[in-house]
């Protein structure tokens, strides 16, 4: 598979922060508080090759434009007062400058709960939405999954809302017309047109998205709006472009809407993200790998190993099995079994359907819980806080310290332990992902103070 990464506009971080959480009970109608869903009739619509001149975009574009919305996301930082401040660090004494940044968001339920791109809003101290009928509200974050590069924010109005009606992404065709509606360069209201180039691209390097890719015109500020069909069913958030030059040279990417729908119903009902584990281990075939593990299928998922004691592992699935298909999924490389396990929850039971010496054998396989928020560090096995613990220590951030087996910190063992990290280097710990980051930037030699909240609610401080 080429790498993409160097080209990439926007750089998606990995892990999944929440910061609050909301819960909801979902159907399929329109109602307040409820994500809208398009019934299987409206999918049954075909253009049968038509060219772009007979397809009509006028009702989807009036649909799409009155839920999108204008975000933007306020940073307050600290300011040098001195060049000795820049040599030497800040000092804490500067004053306070403005960072603004901007970009759109799909407005999905009537009350007000917007989907956006986490990058839009990332480390924001303000959040303010702006409608197209130019009404402007204050926002607050609900919770995030930078992983997949979505974030769930929510504004309060007693006034009924347009919002987008979420369609089948998996039913999309490549070849079909999208629209892509957004801000970009903060020109509200913008609708562009193209086709879906793809599916299923795999452009990280932990291969878990899986996007569409178009072929829509998408520039900055485009992120976090809305890919719709010439139904106007949203099936898609426009999360990045690839580009040598920051501008739209031919190649776009969306979030799946049925992946963005599963990550908002976790945030608002879990207040985090439940993500399943197949719990298989291998790669994509294609020639060469077929010719080295000495099997004459070329697509698919080659099973290498299994882990132990995984729904994978209890099914009977073994070390040699071609995954082909799951549930009614055709498999044919990483990106596919990735977007198909992407949108289920620990305990779901997936159909999986294995090429194994020639036979094709179904297995129904139970996912476990994908223990995908968790850091080990020099002696400290760190883990994200739930959104109970969040709100019982009546804080929004911070990461636990689950274990200590460094020798160095083992005298401070009982005031560390299910310690919570606040900031390292005066930089949040916002999560998991938060603390990676920090953690590796960190230069050999380099020590880092850590500002922790102790089991008895004090805080302390140690060098990392």
């Amino acid at each position: 598979m080429k790498n993409y990464s160097s080209l990439f506009l926007v750089s998606l971080l990995s892990g999944a922060t929440t910061l609050g959480a909301y819960k909801l009970v979902f159907e399929d109608h329109n109602t307040a508080s409820a994500l809208a869903v398009a019934g299987p009739e409206a999918r049954a619509v075909s253009y049968n090759g038509a060219a772009p001149e007979s397809v009509d975009f006028t009702t989807a574009a009036d649909k799409a434009v009155h839920t999108v919305v204008h975000v933007k996301n306020t940073i307050y930082r600290q300011a040098p007062i001195s060049m000795m401040d820049y040599f030497f660090g800040y000092r804490g004494n500067g004053q306070q400058q403005a960072q603004v940044g901007t970009g759109s968001g799909v407005i999905i339920t009537a009350d007000g709960y917007i989907v956006t791109n986490n990058h839009v809003i990332q480390d924001a101290n303000e959040l303010e939405v702006t409608l197209n009928n130019n009404k402007t509200y204050k926002a607050k974050l609900v919770g995030t999954d930078s992983k997949m590069d979505i974030a769930l924010l929510k504004v309060d109005t007693d006034e009924k809302l347009p919002y987008a009606v979420f369609g089948n992404s998996d039913d999309l065709k490549v070849g079909e017309w999208v629209l892509a509606v957004g801000n970009p360069y903060n020109l509200t209201s913008t609708v562009t047109a193209g086709i879906v180039s793809a599916k299923a691209r795999n452009l990280s390097k932990d291969g878990i998205q899986s996007f569409i890719q178009t072929d829509a015109a998408v520039n900055p500020g485009n992120s976090g709006g809305a890919l719709v069909n010439t139904r106007g069913e949203l099936i898609g958030i426009n999360t990045m472009i690839s580009s040598t030059t920051g501008s739209y040279v031919g190649y776009s990417f969306a979030v799946p809407s049925n992946i963005t729908r599963k990550i908002v119903e976790d945030l608002m009902e879990y207040g985090n993200v439940q993500r399943g584990m197949l719990g298989i281990q291998g790669g994509e075939l294609n020639s060469n790998v077929a010719k080295e593990v000495g099997v004459a299928d070329t697509q698919g998922f080659y099973v290498n190993s299994v882990v132990d004691k995984s729904g994978a592992d209890r099914a009977g699935i073994r070390k040699g099995d071609i995954v082909k298909k799951i549930d009614d999924k055709p498999i044919s490389n990483f990106a596919d079994l990735n977007g198909a396990i992407v949108t289920k929850r620990p305990n779901d039971v997936v159909q999986v359907t294995v090429n194994r010496a020639g036979k094709l054998i179904t297995l129904p396989v139970k996912l476990t819980k994908n223990e995908i928020n968790s850091f080990k560090y020099e002696g400290l096995e760190l883990e994200d806080l739930s959104a109970n613990e969040k709100k019982s220590l009546k804080i929004n951030y911070g990461v636990r310290i689950k274990e200590i087996t460094s020798e160095e910190f083992m005298p401070y063992y009982d005031y560390m332990k299910d310690g919570i990290i606040l900031s390292i280097n005066n930089t949040k710990a916002t999560d998991i992902n938060t603390v990676t980051e920090i953690l590796s930037r960190k230069a050999q030699g380099q020590r880092m103070q850590v500002e922790m909240l102790t089991k008895d609610r004090q805080v302390m401080r140690f060098i990392l």
